[in-house]
Parts: structure tokens; sequence; C-alpha cells
């Protein structure tokens, strides 16, 4: 793992969040995007290296939603880049990690993703990130 890639924020109203992160941040929202196939919408905010995702659920199914309506708003998961997600994905299956899909899928800002189960890593959702080329 290279280095935290961003940090997700589960958040009721993205239009809201986003205007207080942009005004905490001093930086505006430079990236919006809907994943359908997640049932989320996005939005990315950056200050030097650091980035912030701002997730709203799109529908009361979505894992976003259903966070949100049992923990609250607040810190979602931390996404990690990698170079390489297949490799990453067997290293910490061989370690005994759980993952939440056998292949990575088409996340938010152009990468491909996949998630740790939080009951492996003393309770935090990990995001593995790798860039799309």
């Amino acid at each position: 793992m290279n280095k935290v890639e961003h940090i997700g924020i589960a958040v009721s109203d993205i239009g809201i969040a986003g205007n207080i992160y942009e005004k905490l941040l001093n930086t505006p929202v430079y990236k919006t995007e809907l994943v359908e196939q997640e049932g989320v919408e996005t939005a990315f905010l950056q200050t030097g290296p650091n980035k912030i995702e701002l997730l709203q659920g799109t529908n009361d199914d979505s894992p976003i939603a259903k966070f949100i309506a049992k923990k609250g708003e607040g810190i979602h998961h931390i996404a990690f880049d990698v170079d390489d997600i297949k490799a990453e994905m067997a290293r910490l299956k061989q370690e005994g990690f759980v993952l939440l899909s056998d292949e990575p899928k088409r996340g938010a800002d152009n990468k491909l993703v996949c998630f740790v189960h939080p009951k492996s890593a003393n309770g935090v959702l990990i995001e593995l990130c790798q860039e799309i080329k």
C-alpha cells in the first residue's frame, strides 16, 4: 500500500456537506460523480496531498444510506492507493482478511476498488484503490 488515497465521509446531503467542507478546507469541490451500481453520489475535495470523498446514498437500499441509518453521518472508510489491486487482494486474503468482493469493481474518480470487511480490520472499512490507466 502506497499512501492514504482518501477518507470517505457518509453524508445525508452532499450539497450541504460540500459547502461545509469547502469552507472548512478552504478549497472547492473539484469533482462530483454518480456511481449508479453502488447507489452513491460522490464529491471530492483536495487540500495538498489529502483528499476527502463525500458520499450520499441515492436510494434507501444503498450501503451509504444504510450506514447513515445505523450510525449517522461521519467517517465511512479509509482508502489506500495500491499499484496492483489484484495482487494486494490476494496478499490480504492470504493474510486472513475478508474482502467484500472477489474481483475489483469500477469506483469513483477513475479507480478500481475493493473493500476489506471492517470485522477483519478492527472495525474500520478499508478501501483499496488503483488508478485505471
